[in-house]
């Protein structure tokens, strides 16, 4: 192992949307630890997800390839075992990668017997980890740590389970348990243990996927109610004004398909029959869990300081995707909104100093690029994304992209999708490419999506149904399809050229 390398600290916080940031501009939310970490390393402030949900999100996030190329669709499709990622470079490296919590990759099933419990989950673990502690969706580890606190077996068997106040369908009640009790919590204690094993002598490396504030929105005291639903950003879309979210296709369908007890448990019926100050109400409790989380990762941060660790130590914060948390009247994450997409990136690169942060638009699949550069290693295979190591150095790259893609497939839910053709398979794939000026959205099966982020930056009027806006979609469907051919893997492509060239 290389002696100059750091340790290494990759945080994830499932499904926190990038402007839910104190350090970022939002002037509601308190986010000090993350704030705190911004202030020693950089904020990528236009930093996107490449797919949605959170197996396609966490695949592309850990093998620095887009959708296309590594082809997980959704939560179950298998990763193929053949790709390199960051936890197998890890080992290269020569760090033990552990993990904390969960990656959501389903098993390649012809690396195991056709019985094998392994190949029938989409919550294995990425290849290459090792497991400090599980914590599937399940949680039983965790239930099982409440049952020895005192926690009733009434309170284990539906821990987020609230009774609505009079008048109202959202409860925005405290949790029977408490902010010492969370899932971050118990996470966070479970790192901590490890790293007090550690040997100081040999650098390590931890991944700490936490689970909120991804739903159930459901928050102890005194998150619970630290953000009054009149208080939280008011909604975007979803309204008269949206001249989108109640006629595409898509968008109606997420509406109407996603279950409203998956977000709030309890309650009956669709996302669709939310009201705007349903909404708020979860938003506030949203809010409170990002609180939660940063609350625990300031004990995190505070325990590697007085240990000597934190300044040797290369830190990650982000998230695998965002949320829609009520734009569009909508919940969850999908489609080709931005809100599903944009998430929070700090970096600390260990004695490097704070950097200003910046605004270039950056993609998950940066994230396995920068790790190799850091850990002096190359790919075992063709990567989509770029080193992010030149800005935490002060350095800005030459060349650097000025858009980002990302890819939703929703072949799992053609069944319900009323579309004027049929289509194949492969047909319900939707590509997004976002600039400073337009968002641009199309797949083979559905209307395209064409957005003015500077005249219409909540995205609510679809120009593509202009004869303006088609004109204008001719080079953003141009420009879509050269960076989709520039995504191509080219593994063994170098190698075929140098072959045919030696050989006449």
């Amino acid at each position: 192992m290389k002696q100059d390398l750091p340790n290494i600290l990759f945080i994830t916080a499932d499904q926190w949307r990038g402007d839910t940031v104190a350090y970022a501009g939002n002037k509601i939310v308190k986010t000090q630890n993350i704030d705190s970490l911004a202030a020693e390393g950089v904020a990528f402030l236009q930093h996107y997800a490449a797919a949605a949900p959170c197996s396609p999100a966490r695949a592309a996030m850990y093998t620095g390839l887009y959708q296309m190329n590594n082809r997980v669709t959704t939560n179950g499709t298998p990763l193929a075992g053949s790709f390199d990622n960051m936890a197998r470079a890890a080992r290269r490296a020569g760090y033990t990668p552990t993990l904390f919590g969960y990656t959501d990759i389903a098993a390649d099933p012809r690396e195991h017997a056709p019985n094998d419990p392994a190949a029938r989950t989409y919550e294995g673990v990425l290849p290459g980890f090792d497991v400090g502690q599980s914590l599937f969706e399940n949680a039983a580890p965790w239930k099982n740590w409440l049952r020895k606190r005192g926690h009733t077996l009434a309170t284990l068997k539906d821990p987020y389970l609230l009774p609505p106040p009079d008048g109202e369908v959202v409860p925005t009640s405290a949790a029977a348990f408490g902010e010492e009790e969370t899932q971050t919590a118990y996470l966070a204690g479970r790192f901590l243990d490890w790293f007090d094993e550690q040997c100081t002598e040999r650098p390590w490396f931890a991944h700490l996927s936490l689970i909120h504030p991804h739903p159930p929105f459901v928050a102890p005291a005194p998150f619970n109610d630290m953000y009054a639903p009149d208080a939280v950003p008011p909604l975007k879309g979803g309204d008269a004004a949206d001249e989108v979210f109640d006629r595409h296709p898509l968008v109606k369908l997420l509406r109407e398909q996603s279950d409203a007890s998956s977000f709030v448990p309890g309650i009956e019926g669709s996302v669709a029959e939310f009201s705007a100050h349903d909404f708020q109400r979860i938003k506030g409790v949203y809010y409170g869990l990002i609180s939660e989380v940063d609350a625990q990762l300031g004990h995190i941060f505070d325990h590697l300081k007085a240990s000597g660790a934190w300044e040797n130590t290369f830190i990650v914060f982000t998230s695998d995707h965002g949320e829609m948390m009520g734009d569009h009247a909508m919940l969850g994450k999908g489609g080709f909104y931005p809100q599903s997409q944009h998430v929070p990136l700090i970096m600390k690169l260990p004695y490097c100093g704070p950097q200003p942060a910046t605004h270039a638009k950056t993609s998950a699949v940066d994230l396995f690029p920068t790790l190799l550069d850091l850990m002096q290693l190359t790919p075992e295979n063709d990567v989509n994304g770029q080193s992010l190591l030149p800005f935490l150095k002060g350095e800005k790259p030459e060349n650097w992209r000025d858009s980002v893609i990302w890819e939703f497939d929703f072949r799992h839910l053609q069944q319900n999708l009323q579309l004027e053709k049929c289509v194949l398979p492969e047909d319900h794939q939707l590509m997004v490419r976002m600039c400073d000026n337009h968002l641009f959205a199309y797949s083979p099966s559905l209307p395209p999506v064409l957005f003015d982020l500077q005249a219409d930056p909540d995205c609510c009027r679809n120009l593509w149904e202009t004869e303006d806006g088609k004109r204008m979609a001719s080079p953003l469907l141009q420009s879509m399809l050269q960076e989709r051919m520039r995504a191509a893997n080219d593994t063994l492509v170098s190698q075929n050229v140098l072959f045919n060239n030696a050989n006449g």
